[in-house]
C-alpha cells in the first residue's frame, strides 16, 4: 500500500513540474479560462470547455472553434504579457500577482492584464503613472523572473 502512495506522489510531482510555472493558471486554465482571441476585439469573454487547447503544457479555453483555430495558428499574437500576471505589479514590484481577466488593456498589439478587486484597480494606477515607462520596467522585471527559472 505504501508503494502505491509513493507512485501517486511521483506522478503528481511530474504533472506539477510539467506545467509552465510562469503562466498564471486559475481554475485549471490560463487567464482563468477566458478566450484570449476575444481580447483583440476589446472583449473579455469566458471560454467554453468544448473549445479547449493545450499549448506548451498550459490549457486555454475559447468561446468558439474559430477563435481556437486563430490561436492555434499564431499563439504568440494572443498570449498575454508576463504570463498573464498583473502588468502593474510586474512593473512596480517585479511580482506575480493574480488578475481579474475582465480588467485588461491592448497596447501596441499586446495584451496586458491587471489586478482588480476590493476597490484596488491597478489598471487605473497603470494609466495614471504612465504605461510606456511601466512597460519598460515590467519587461525588465519579467526577464529577470523567466531567466532565473529553469
Amino acid at each position: 500500500m505504501k508503494s502505491i502512495w509513493i507512485i501517486v506522489l511521483f506522478f503528481t510531482c511530474v504533472v506539477i513540474n510539467g506545467q509552465n510555472k510562469d503562466v498564471n493558471i486559475q481554475n485549471d486554465y490560463a487567464v482563468a479560462g477566458y478566450d484570449l482571441v476575444s481580447y483583440v476585439n476589446g472583449e473579455a469573454i469566458k471560454g467554453n470547455d468544448k473549445f479547449m487547447l493545450t499549448h506548451k503544457g498550459v490549457s486555454y479555453r475559447f468561446s468558439s472553434n474559430v477563435n481556437l483555430l486563430k490561436f492555434e495558428k499564431d499563439p504568440v499574437k494572443f498570449l498575454p504579457q508576463y504570463g498573464g500576471w498583473c502588468a502593474y505589479a510586474m512593473a512596480t514590484k517585479g511580482e506575480k500577482v493574480k488578475v481579474n481577466p475582465k480588467t485588461f488593456e491592448l497596447r501596441k498589439g499586446k495584451l496586458y492584464l491587471f489586478y482588480d478587486a476590493y476597490f484596488d484597480n491597478t489598471y487605473e494606477d497603470w494609466i495614471e503613472e504612465g504605461p510606456d515607462e511601466l512597460v519598460i520596467r515590467a519587461n525588465k522585471n519579467w526577464s529577470s523572473i523567466v531567466n532565473r527559472n529553469p
